[in-house]
C-alpha cells in the first residue's frame, strides 16, 4: 500500500516530528511504501487568493487549478491512503493544514453541488456544534472573553437575491447591536 502523509509541524525536532520518524519506519517495516508532504518544509501556501476562490465559487469554474494544488492531486491520486500528522493548536489544526484543506479539497465547477450538500448537513453532522465549541469556548470564552454570539450565515446558499437580502439584514442588525466584549484579564505591558 502505498500512503501520501501530509505533516504539518514548523519543526521536525518535535515530539510530531517524532511521531512522523516512528509512523514512517512502522510504514517501511511493514513493506509500505509512502511519500510525506511536509507542509512548512514545501512552503505550501495556505491562503487561497482571488483567482482561485473566484473558480471554487464557480464564478470562473474554467480557471486553471493552480499548480501546487495541481501537485497535491497527483500526490493523493498516487495513494491508496491518506494520513496526517499535526499539532493540536487552539483544539484544531495548524492553520497551514486547514488551508491545505481549503485549497486542495477544491470543486471547481462542482462546487454547486457541495455547497447544497454541505448546508444540508452541516447542523446534522455536528459541525455547528463543533464550531461553536472550538471557536466560542475555547478560542474566546478560554480566554475570558464573554458575551460572545456566532452567526452563521451559510454564504450564498440558496444563490437567491432574497435569501442574499435576509442574511445581509442579519448582518446588518448584528452590527447595529453588537455584542460587547469583556476580558477577565488585563495585560501586563511591563
Amino acid at each position: 500500500m502505498h500512503i501520501y502523509l501530509v505533516f504539518a509541524h514548523p519543526s521536525l525536532n518535535s515530539f510530531s516530528g517524532e511521531v512522523l520518524d516512528a509512523f514512517t519506519r512502522g510504514l517501511q517495516e511493514s513493506g509500505h511504501t509512502y511519500e510525506v508532504g511536509d507542509l512548512y518544509r514545501m512552503g505550501f501556501q495556505s491562503d487561497m487568493d482571488v483567482a482561485q476562490y473566484e473558480r471554487e465559487m464557480a464564478l470562473i469554474p474554467e480557471a486553471p487549478v493552480p499548480e501546487d494544488v495541481l501537485k497535491e492531486h497527483e500526490k493523493i491520486n498516487r495513494a491508496d491512503a491518506l494520513s496526517s500528522i499535526y499539532m493540536v493548536w487552539w483544539s484544531d489544526c495548524p492553520a497551514i493544514l486547514k488551508g491545505w484543506f481549503d485549497r486542495v479539497w477544491n470543486y471547481g465547477s462542482d462546487s454547486h453541488l457541495h455547497r447544497l450538500i454541505y448546508r444540508r448537513i452541516l447542523k446534522k453532522i455536528g459541525i455547528v456544534a463543533g464550531m461553536h465549541c472550538i471557536i466560542i469556548r475555547d478560542r474566546l470564552a478560554g480566554v475570558g472573553i464573554k458575551n460572545v454570539k456566532m452567526e452563521i450565515l451559510e454564504g450564498m446558499l440558496p444563490s437567491t437575491e432574497s435569501f442574499k437580502k435576509r442574511k445581509l439584514k442579519t448582518a446588518y442588525e448584528s452590527g447595529k447591536e453588537p455584542v460587547r466584549q469583556q476580558l477577565d484579564y488585563r495585560m501586563n505591558n511591563k
